[in-house]
């Protein structure tokens, strides 16, 4: 099986070392070899460093074409295309719903101060000329680009995309950094080494950890960074495949997403149908984007205090509430 690569300059191999073959191919699938598009010839992957990458990106769509395929297939996307049609028909108005959301007086008023023009800024009450591209259509707009980075709208939708997904593991990762520390402290669970930064140490050492404390379960064992690495490339190939194709790619899947690549929606991405309601929809979303940005603000501050105190960011709390005069970031730095 050959992976094809697109590229508009020549490979940097010379003919002396490989032979060029001539090859037709029909899909794109997984090899240790690669094509070149504009020569048809193959080249070997562990040869090209930089094509590595295009290796592991084709997994998704080879597993996709290959479940498509199938029996199991067909029947998803029958099924698939069912819900579709209904979908569909009802996805016109509740986009018009949405949008009355933002600016109908009646429907909430808190609608009406976090979109369009009337909506706080992030200076407040003082005079300051806002960009115009920043028109308050977007949850969490309060017209700050002091850089003018959002001036080409291309940009300006990527960065929306790249905030969004950045808050949403933000949020995640906080939960992960203090649930596990919180529950030592309380007593509920004894873990090895309850502290974030602690238990990635540790497994760069080679140490074996019990997970979630219970002496004995490994998952990762001694070779934990490995199994961990594999782990998130499993759990995050899915969702960043389907980011990148769109929504549409998971179709063949059976999979219908009715929303948006941000907002994916359906049963896979909103379980409890939050969005069912287009106006209180849209106010979630503004609370997701203004939690995101404080998870990410507080990550800064768990590096900043395990670089200086070494302890997690739980214990943190609890000493400068014990002593506020003195563990404070004034007081580290002043030791």
């Amino acid at each position: 099986m050959i992976l094809r690569l697109s590229t508009k300059s020549p490979l940097n191999f010379s003919q002396d070392q490989f032979t060029c073959i001539r090859a037709s191919w029909q899909e794109v699938s997984i090899t240790v070899f690669v094509i070149d598009s504009e020569t048809n010839c193959f080249y070997p992957l562990i040869n090209h460093p930089s094509r590595v990458r295009s290796l592991v990106d084709s997994i998704p769509f080879t597993a996709v074409k290959a479940i498509a395929n199938s029996s199991l297939g067909e029947t998803l996307q029958r099924r698939m295309q069912e819900q579709k049609k209904v979908a569909v028909n009802k996805a016109s108005l509740y986009k018009a719903q949405a949008e009355n959301a933002k600016k109908d007086r009646q429907v909430k008023p808190l609608h009406l101060f976090w979109y369009g023009e009337e909506r706080p800024r992030w200076l407040g009450p003082i005079p300051f000329e806002y960009p115009t591209y920043l028109d308050g259509e977007l949850p969490g707009d309060y017209g700050f680009d002091i850089a003018g980075l959002s001036q080409d709208p291309v940009a300006f939708n990527r960065y929306c995309n790249f905030e969004i997904l950045h808050a949403r593991w933000a949020m995640l990762a906080a939960l992960g950094a203090l649930i596990p520390e919180l529950l030592d402290l309380v007593g509920a669970f004894h873990f090895v080494e309850p502290v974030w930064w602690r238990v990635g140490y540790s497994k760069l050492q080679g140490e074996t950890l019990d997970y979630l404390g219970i002496p004995g379960l490994h998952f990762a064992g001694s070779q934990g960074v490995i199994v961990i690495a594999i782990c998130q490339v499993l759990l995050m190939v899915g969702p960043e495949y389907a980011r990148y194709c769109g929504i549409e790619a998971l179709e063949p899947l059976g999979i219908y997403l009715p929303g948006d690549i941000n907002y994916p929606g359906g049963a896979l991405f909103d379980p409890l149908n939050l969005s069912e309601d287009p106006a209180g929809f849209q106010e979630l979303k503004v609370k997701e984007i203004k939690n995101g940005r404080l998870a990410m603000v507080a990550w800064l501050g768990f590096y900043a205090q395990a670089a200086l105190t070494g302890k997690g960011p739980v214990q943190n709390l609890v000493d400068f509430i014990s002593d506020p005069l003195h563990n404070n970031i004034i007081g580290l730095l002043g030791k």
